[in-house]
């Protein structure tokens, strides 16, 4: 009798209708595999190409990526280490315990913030010169705190960053960020924020901050003006390249033409010490929506006032 052969309904069967010897079922079963090989591969191609096309719809589709490109912000580590898991600025008065490395917070003769005074009297030396041209790029991102900037240089040189001199010594603009409230009181009064410009010797040192309180006033401020939608405290992955104008912040405080210095440090762990600091008598006002947008995109960052001792206010 012939034999006849036909795929049963599951492709993965075999119907025969005989008595079939075992060479004939080999034969059967070698046809049937070779024929849901065939149409394995025909279904493989054919999902590739779909869901290729889907990747592309939904990367033309994706508005987020859109407006990251088109406002040039990158989606990468901002200039700055991620917030320490071991210390916060609410439990400033603990840092000296928390970590061997951060002794100096407990055991240091020039902490910094300190309360400042009319009683102190104002500085009568150290006269700030600047020399900041109109723009100057960088990176304004998050610092996990409040709205900040680095300024854009080739590796391990400051020297063409803008610049103060004082006392015939010249610093470079390293970047800026801003705490808030202010870190600084003045008779007692603490302002809502306060813009802190980061300056390093030639090497890279950080050795001045020029301190700069701001509180909302009448008017928006013309240097806050030259920036884009805040950076969230909770997005400090992203960054953008802007160039911008610092005049108009040193401009809104007369150019430091009054201020309290003193011998101070960093104002977060390890709290290194050999900081210059200048404080601005004069308030930087911004406009208050401004303001709102600042305060918004940061979180406490205050740390506590430290004890006056060898900080040798305007001396």
């Amino acid at each position: 009798m012939e034999e006849v052969y036909k795929p049963a309904a599951n492709p993965q069967e075999v119907e025969l209708f005989t008595n079939p010897t075992s060479s004939t079922i080999c034969c059967a079963v070698a046809i049937e595999r070779r024929t849901f090989s065939t149409q394995l591969a025909t279904m493989l191609i054919i999902s590739s190409f779909v869901g290729a096309l889907l990747l592309a719809s939904e990367a033309l589709a994706c508005a987020g990526h859109e407006n990251y490109h088109a406002m040039g912000i990158k989606r990468q580590t901002a200039p700055v280490p991620p917030k320490p898991a071991d210390w916060a600025y609410e439990a400033s008065f603990n840092w000296g315990r928390i970590n061997p490395n951060y002794s100096l917070c407990q055991t240091g003769t020039q902490q910094s913030p300190i309360a400042l005074s009319f009683s102190h009297g104002l500085a009568l030396s150290h006269v700030l010169k600047f020399n900041y041209p109109n723009k100057t790029a960088g990176n304004f991102y998050n610092w996990n705190y409040g709205p900040a900037f680095t300024v854009t240089h080739p590796e391990g040189v400051y020297t063409n960053n803008p610049s103060f001199t004082y006392d015939d010594m010249t610093l470079y603009l390293k970047g800026w960020h801003i705490h808030s409230p202010a870190d600084h009181t003045v008779n007692g009064m603490r302002s809502k924020a306060e813009l802190h410009l980061v300056h390093v010797d030639e090497e890279g040192h950080e050795k001045a901050v020029l301190a700069i309180r701001l509180d909302p006033g009448n008017a928006n401020s013309t240097f806050f003006n030259q920036f884009p939608k805040m950076i969230g405290f909770n997005d400090v992955g992203m960054q953008q390249e802007i160039a911008i104008n610092h005049m108009p912040a040193l401009e809104s405080v007369l150019l430091f033409n009054e201020f309290w210095t003193y011998q101070g440090s960093l104002t977060s762990p390890p709290c290194h010490e050999g900081i210059r600091w200048f404080v601005s008598r004069q308030v930087m006002f911004t406009g208050v929506e401004q303001m709102r947008d600042i305060l918004g995109a940061s979180t406490y960052s205050a740390r506590a006032e430290q004890e006056v001792w060898q900080h040798r206010i305007n001396d």
